[in-house]
């Protein structure tokens, strides 16, 4: 992949699927974390590097794509004890606004959707760059992640341990890394 920086990341972009990651992490049995991640999903949206205000993303996810690596416990995350994915097939996020913070550093709020329960919440991004592509795409990359309470959406199932304490944590770290292609018509 060619590294030659664009003169600027101004723009509409779609999301790459196949050179983006949106992922999860979780504790499990309070002692070690299970990390997984979703397959399919579409995303669009605009930055405007000059007022970052006037940016704005959109992400679709096919909640049944989720892949943690063990058919059973997927199977049980698709279930009614967690996503009830048979009902809510989709989780969503639209963009309610972007602030810059520091240098190369965003927050972007808008509303996830999970389970049919929209809530507020704050991803913290870093722009990693433009580059142009050896097909000529003008790339724009993103990393960002966010903590959640999986209880805020009804993701509720938790089953208690002998020794104390639960088997799947409350908090959620969502993972979201980017690369995007710039629409021909910018």
């Amino acid at each position: 992949m060619s590294t030659t920086e664009s003169t600027t990341a101004t723009g509409t972009y779609t999301i790459d699927p196949a050179h983006s990651r949106i992922g999860f992490v979780a504790r499990h049995a309070m002692v070690t974390k299970v990390r997984g991640s979703f397959t399919e999903f579409s995303g669009s949206g605009s930055f405007d590097e000059e007022n970052p205000a006037n940016s704005q993303l959109q992400l679709t996810i096919q909640a049944n794509s989720i892949d943690t690596g063990n058919a059973d416990r997927d199977g049980h995350l698709r279930s009614n004890d967690f996503f009830d994915m048979e009902t809510f097939p989709e989780i969503t996020f639209a963009s309610t606004g972007v602030a810059k913070t520091v240098d190369d550093t965003f927050e972007v709020t808008g509303d996830l959707t999970i389970k049919g329960v929209t809530r507020s919440v704050t991803v913290e991004f870093d722009y990693t760059g433009t580059a142009v592509d050896p097909y000529g795409n003008t790339r724009l990359g993103l990393e960002g992640k966010t903590t959640v309470n999986r209880k805020d959406w009804g993701v509720n199932w938790n089953a208690a341990l002998e020794a104390g304490g639960v088997l799947v944590s409350e908090k959620v770290t969502l993972e979201f890394d980017v690369s995007a292609i710039r629409s021909a018509d910018a």
